[in-house]
């Protein structure tokens, strides 16, 4: 039954191709001989031989290349989910200094996700795992280490865990501000040559 199904479809593909569609224009050509009276009696062979001559012929189908999303599309998507994260950092009690280092990386990200800076496809990776992997998962196992932390004594503290997580949060976030900032000076230097040689 499903083979059946599947044979209008297969069919209905076939009578769409390149190679059916060639193989109908030569077939045509032969229709065209085959008027003038130069086939003959063997008018059905040449319009066959042409019609399959053209099908061997044509191009091979060519599937239709997949859709990727633009780094425009990227940031887009990427900015909702930064909303997201910082509806929940809102929610999560934090210790003045901690919730003052998890406002600068808050405030930086915010900077880069910013339209007509990020394109780089590594710069967008990393502000991705920060967004959607790094930031919350430092949070949130703070939230649980120190809730467990209460019943036991002389492990190290979560607050220093989670300190240092957002430092090197901040490191890589301040690391592509500084390849953008390299960036933005080399191109303010090539016009600065460009306009001051146009006087020359």
């Amino acid at each position: 039954m499903a083979t059946s199904d599947r044979l209008p479809s297969r069919l209905l593909r076939y009578a769409e191709s390149r190679k059916n569609l060639t193989g109908c224009a030569a077939g045509l050509v032969g229709l065209g001989i085959t008027l003038t009276g130069a086939a003959g009696a063997l008018w059905p062979l040449v319009v066959a031989g042409l019609y399959a001559a053209g099908a061997l012929i044509a191009p091979p189908e060519r599937p239709d290349t997949p859709h990727f999303p633009s780094a425009d599309e990227q940031l887009d998507a990427l900015r909702a989910d930064f909303t997201k994260l910082r509806g929940y950092l809102a929610e999560v009690e934090l210790p003045s200094a901690l919730r003052e280092r998890l406002t600068a990386l808050d405030t930086l990200i915010e900077a880069l996700l910013a339209p007509g800076w990020v394109s780089d496809p590594e710069h967008l990776h990393v502000l991705a795992r920060a967004v959607r992997l790094d930031v919350p998962e430092a949070v949130d196992t703070f939230v649980r280490t120190r809730w467990w932390s209460r019943f036991t004594s002389g492990a190290e503290a979560p607050e220093s865990h989670l300190e240092r997580q957002l430092t090197a949060l901040h490191e890589e976030a301040t690391a592509i501000a500084t390849a953008l900032q390299e960036a933005e000076e080399i191109r303010q230097h090539i016009h600065t040559k460009y306009v001051e040689g146009r006087g020359n």
